[in-house]
């Protein structure tokens, strides 16, 4: 019974974004964003990532599978593997924010493509939320 009340608030919900998003169309905008103090910038991120169980728990599970104890202290590798984990999360991260950028210049220019984006995700929530309220637990 729980399961059942649980998939219909989730489908609702997915069901009002997409109609909310398919009448508002402003999902995707690209206008510039108000200015923000940095610290104010930083504390939220920094909030966010430190109370997101998820990569630490990542972390946990697959750099393991690359120690080797007869390769030295436990703790050492696992310290340096998180650290190059972090590094190249740091550069996927700053690639990304490169691209974004770059794609963003290229959105102002095509109206209609940032309307397209607007239908196609108001159209993925619907979608989501019809498929999950049909779906029957196995």
């Amino acid at each position: 019974m729980v399961f059942y009340a649980v998939k219909l608030i989730g489908a609702t919900y997915l069901i009002w974004l997409g109609i909310k998003v398919l009448r508002l169309r402003s999902l995707f905008t690209l206008e510039p964003a108000k200015p923000t103090p940095l610290k104010s910038i930083f504390s939220t991120g920094f909030l966010s990532a430190a109370l997101n169980p998820k990569p630490g728990l990542f972390v946990l599970a697959f750099v393991p599978q690359f120690v080797n104890p007869l390769l030295g202290s436990v703790t050492w590798q696992m310290v340096v593997y998180g650290c190059w984990f972090a590094l190249l999360t740091s550069v996927g991260f700053a690639l990304m924010g490169v691209f974004a950028s770059r794609l963003v210049t290229w959105l102002k220019n095509k109206p209609k493509v940032v309307s397209g984006l607007n239908v196609g995700a108001g159209l993925t929530f619907l979608g989501s939320g019809f498929a999950i309220a049909l779906m029957r637990q196995r």
